[in-house]
C-alpha cells in the first residue's frame, strides 16, 4: 500500500494546477495506513471516548475493525450514522447545536478530510484564516493590523446561520468542479444527509454541514472560497489611483519653511541675538502649524482601496473611500452571497463603522488610530509614526464577563469590583485549584496578547488571585490574611507537592501581561488545525505488534483499550495499576483479555 504522505503530497502537487481534475480518489479509502494515521490523530482528542447514537467509541480499536470498515466502503454499503445532537452555550446567551458522530464515522471523515484538504488547501485564499493549517485567529488579527492602515470604514460581516444553511446541491456542485469521482461524491452526500438524533427522534438534514463533524470546517471553507474569490476580485476592481494627491495647505507651509530656512542660512551671521530668536520663533510656529495638517488629501476621490479578511463565517472589510461606497460594497456582497451561495448576511450583525470607532472581530476591538504624537526618527526628524495605523484592543467587557462567567467576580451596587470565592472548586485539592486559576489566566492572556492595551489584563489576574485566595479561605474556613501567610513560598503564592522525581513547587502565575505578537503555536482555533503526519506513532506500532501487553500472548489480533483520564482510575484492579504504573491511557490487548476486562473477569 502506498504511504499516505506520498499520496497526499502528490495530490497537493497536482492541485497547483487550477485546471487539473482529480479522478479515482475513492480507492485511497481502501488503504489501511490512512486509517491508522487517522486513529493516531483522533485518539488524543477528549471526544474520542464520547458515544454517538450507539455505543461505538475509540475503545476496542483493532485492525479487524478497520478492515470491516474498508470492506463496507468497497461494497459501498457503508452508511454514516446520524449524529447525536447536543447543545453548547454561545457567548450571547443562546445555544449552538453540536452533532456528535460515532467514532467509526469520525475515522472515515478524517481520512476524507485529509484527501480533500490536500486538493483544496493550495487554492484557498491567503485572506482566509479559519480552520486551516498554520493559521488561526492570531494570523487573521495580525493581517488586519498590518494591512488596514489608513482605513476609513469597516464592514463587519456575519453570515446568518451559516453552518445550518449551506446548500448541499451548491456544495456538491463546487466539489464536482475539481473532483470526477462519483463514489467519493456519493460518500460526501451520505455525510451531509446522515441526519441527527435529538430526544430519541431522527431528523433528516436537507441543508448545512454537521457541526461537530470532522469534515465540516473544510467543507465550509470550500463553500466560502467562492465568497473569497468574489471579494478579492471586487477589491482589485475597487482600486483607484497610485497615490493620494498632495494636500496643498501642507505643501504651501512646507515651502514657507524651506524659504525661511534658506533665508536664515543666508542672513544668520549678520543677525542680532534678538532677531535670531524672533526668526527661530517664526520657524517653530510654522512647524507646529505644519504638523496639524496631513501631507496627503485623505479624502482624495481618485484614491480607493479595499481589504478583506475572513475567519470561518465572519469577515471584515476595510475601505478607503466614502460611506456611500462602503454601503454599496455591502449591498453587492449581500446580492452575490444570495445568488451564488444562497446565503444571507445578518442585518443586525453586518455593520458599517467609521474607523475611529471600534469594530469588533474575533473578540477584539479594532480601530484606526488618530495619533498626532510625534516621535524622533533615527535621522533626527520628527514624524507622526502611529497616525492612521490600525490598532487592536482587549474589550473591557470581555474580561469582566469572563470573571463573572467563572464566578470569580461580583459587581456591587456602586459598580465596584469584588473578588469572590468559587464554591465549585472548594472540593478540589490545593494543587488543582491553583492550576485551574493559572490555566484560566494564561489562556485569556495568550488569546489577547496581541492587543495594544493587554496590560489591562493585570486587573483580570489580580481579581483572579484574590478569588483564588478566598476559595482557599472558604475551603479551610480561614481568613484571607492567614491564607496568604500559609501559602507564601519565597515571597510568592505557591503549593508544595510530591512527584516521583521529588518535591516540587507550583506557583501562582506572575507572567507579565505585555504585548507579544510572536505566534509560536497555531492553536487558537476552536477546532484543532490539521497536522502533517510523518512516520508511525508508538500507538500504531503497539497495535500492529500482535503481542498482548497484558497476558503476553504473541501473533494474536489486538484491540486497544482506552480510558479518558488516568486520574479516574481508582487503582483497585490490577489492570488499572498496570496502566497507572506505565502512565498510559491505552493498553493493547488480545480480544479475550479485552472482553474479560469489560466483563470484570480480568483480575
Amino acid at each position: 500500500m502506498r504511504n499516505p504522505k506520498v499520496v497526499l503530497n502528490s495530490l497537493t502537487f497536482k492541485a497547483q494546477d487550477d485546471t487539473y481534475i482529480f479522478e479515482r480518489l475513492y480507492r485511497n479509502l481502501y488503504n489501511i495506513e490512512f486509517y491508522l494515521e487517522a486513529y493516531a490523530k483522533l485518539h488524543p482528542n477528549k471526544g474520542s471516548n464520547t458515544k454517538g447514537v450507539n455505543n461505538d467509541t475509540i475503545d476496542g480499536m483493532s485492525l479487524e475493525r478497520i478492515e470491516r470498515l474498508i470492506e463496507k466502503l468497497k461494497e459501498q454499503t457503508y452508511q454514516p450514522n446520524p449524529a447525536r445532537r447536543t447543545y453548547i452555550p454561545k457567548k450571547n446567551g443562546k445555544t449552538r447545536p453540536l452533532g456528535i458522530p460515532t467514532f467509526e464515522d469520525k475515522l472515515v471523515q478524517e481520512v476524507v478530510r485529509r484527501i480533500l484538504e490536500s486538493i483544496y488547501e493550495p487554492q484557498f485564499s491567503n485572506h482566509s484564516h479559519g480552520f486551516r493549517p498554520n493559521r488561526s485567529c492570531h494570523t487573521a488579527l495580525k493581517e488586519i493590523r498590518n494591512t488596514f492602515t489608513g482605513t476609513r470604514w469597516f464592514i463587519e460581516g456575519d453570515i446568518k446561520g451559516f453552518f445550518d444553511n449551506i446548500d448541499h446541491h451548491v456544495l456538491v456542485g463546487l466539489l464536482r468542479k475539481r473532483i470526477k469521482d462519483e463514489k467519493l461524491i456519493n460518500l460526501i452526500w451520505k455525510f451531509l444527509r446522515a441526519g441527527y438524533v435529538e430526544d430519541w427522534t431522527f431528523h433528516k438534514t436537507y441543508s448545512g454541514t454537521p457541526q461537530g463533524g470532522i469534515i465540516s470546517p473544510l467543507l465550509s471553507n470550500i463553500y466560502l472560497h467562492e465568497l473569497d474569490k468574489y471579494a478579492e476580485g471586487y477589491a482589485e476592481s475597487f482600486i483607484k489611483g497610485e497615490k493620494r494627491r498632495h494636500n496643498l495647505v501642507y505643501h504651501n507651509l512646507a515651502s514657507k519653511i524651506n524659504h525661511c530656512k534658506s533665508k536664515n542660512k543666508r542672513d544668520w551671521e549678520r543677525l542680532t541675538k534678538e532677531e535670531k530668536a524672533e526668526r527661530l520663533g517664526e520657524l517653530k510656529a510654522l512647524y507646529k502649524k505644519l504638523q496639524s495638517h496631513h501631507s496627503k488629501d485623505l479624502f482624495d476621490p481618485n484614491y480607493r482601496r479595499m481589504k478583506y479578511i475572513r475567519y470561518a463565517d465572519d469577515f471584515i472589510i476595510g475601505v478607503i473611500g466614502s460611506k456611500k461606497e462602503a454601503e454599496q460594497i455591502k449591498i453587492d456582497l449581500t446580492e452575490s452571497l444570495a445568488e451564488k451561495l444562497k446565503l444571507e448576511l445578518s442585518a443586525e450583525k453586518t455593520l458599517i463603522t467609521y474607523s475611529d470607532k471600534n469594530a469588533r472581530f474575533l473578540g477584539y476591538n479594532i480601530r484606526v488610530a488618530r495619533d498626532w504624537h510625534r516621535m524622533k526618527m533615527p535621522n533626527g526628524t520628527k514624524k507622526r509614526k502611529f497616525n492612521y495605523q490600525t490598532k487592536i484592543f482587549v474589550p473591557h467587557e470581555k474580561y469582566i464577563k469572563k470573571l463573572i462567567d467563572l464566578g470569580a467576580l461580583k459587581i456591587g451596587s456602586n459598580s465596584g469590583w469584588k473578588p469572590v470565592h468559587r464554591p465549585y472548586l472548594v472540593h478540589n485539592d490545593d494543587l488543582e485549584i491553583l492550576r485551574t486559576y493559572n490555566a484560566e489566566i494564561e489562556g485569556l492572556y495568550n488569546y489577547y496578547r496581541l492587543a495594544s492595551n493587554d496590560h489591562v489584563l493585570q486587573s483580570f489576574r489580580q481579581t483572579m488571585k484574590y478569588s483564588m485566595i478566598k476559595t482557599y479561605a472558604n475551603k479551610y474556613k480561614s481568613t484571607v490574611s492567614k491564607i496568604i501567610t500559609k501559602f507564601k513560598i519565597n515571597g510568592k503564592l505557591g503549593i508544595r507537592y510530591i512527584t516521583k522525581d521529588g518535591p516540587k513547587i507550583a506557583y501562582f502565575t506572575e507572567q507579565r501581561m505585555e504585548k507579544n505578537s510572536e505566534i509560536k503555536k497555531q492553536s487558537m482555533d476552536i477546532i484543532e488545525n490539521t497536522i502533517v503526519y510523518g512516520g508511525r506513532t508508538s500507538l500504531i506500532e503497539r497495535l500492529l505488534a500482535e503481542k498482548c501487553e497484558w497476558c503476553g500472548e504473541e501473533n494474536v489480533p489486538l484491540e486497544m483499550h482506552h480510558v479518558n483520564k488516568l486520574k479516574n482510575l481508582k487503582g483497585k484492579k490490577r489492570w488499572e495499576q498496570f496502566m497507572i504504573a506505565r502512565n498510559r491511557k491505552t493498553i493493547a490487548m488480545c480480544v479475550k483479555c479485552h472482553l474479560d476486562l469489560h466483563n470484570g473477569k480480568l483480575d
